[in-house]
């Protein structure tokens, strides 16, 4: 799959205070040391072709998705308002949804999930009772039949843990299609999994008006 890819076509919102985008799976947020494309080096040069010279470029992701993960990420495009878009993540005031396709069906097909996560070098684990290191890992999901083998999930995350909807999802037998690292064996695409950020809710940082950002996903179970 190509991870180059024209800015303007995947916009969702932009003003003088903030951009946001929604991610194709496959590329990642942020430079890593391997020198990988990223979305942030991608959103900079397209601000920069869209600025007078000697005006400041600035830009700054708020939050990540995993690199196959698809969906919305928001960007700060002036320091300013950096300080409050990030409190607002952290103080929970920011309402994350995603959905995701799965080949198993959950033995309840509405509900929370609730552990205790720990990151332990690169994979998430999860735990039914505290242990050191941890932090509570929630969310709420609804499930819905989607073809006659996959079944389709509505997800409000509620904490932000360190592949959290993909180890939790897996912890009850409904590991995410193309999720091998997380115990799928459904094939789809390299560097890609049926999971994608659906929706962004959060206060504007300059007018606080409310802003609800939806980008749905049709994945291709044929890809």
């Amino acid at each position: 799959m190509s991870v180059i890819f024209n800015v303007p076509d995947y916009i969702l919102f932009e003003d003088d205070y903030i951009i946001a985008i929604n991610k194709p799976a496959g590329l990642m947020v942020e430079p890593d040391r391997n020198g990988h494309p990223n979305l942030l080096q991608q959103v900079r040069k397209y601000i920069k072709s869209n600025t007078t010279e000697g005006d400041q470029i600035y830009a700054q992701h708020i939050h990540r998705l995993d690199r196959p993960v698809s969906g919305i990420i928001l960007f700060a495009k002036r320091k300013s308002v950096l300080k409050n878009l990030s409190e607002q993540f952290a103080e929970r005031k920011v309402k994350k949804y995603y959905e995701a396709l799965t080949e198993k069906c959950p033995d309840n097909l509405e509900g929370q999930l609730e552990h205790w996560h720990r990151k332990e070098k690169k994979k998430a684990l999860l735990y039914s009772a505290e242990i050191p290191f941890s932090e509570k890992a929630v969310l709420n999901y609804k499930v819905f039949p989607h073809t006659e083998t996959t079944f389709y999930w509505e997800i409000e995350l509620h904490t932000g843990k360190f592949h959290q909807i993909r180890a939790q999802l897996s912890s009850v037998g409904c590991p995410i299609i193309g999720d091998t690292y997380y115990g799928s064996t459904a094939q789809y695409v390299e560097n890609c999994i049926m999971l994608h950020a659906c929706k962004l809710a959060f206060a504007h940082p300059i007018t606080h008006e409310s802003i609800v950002l939806e980008k749905a996903q049709s994945f291709d179970l044929k890809s």
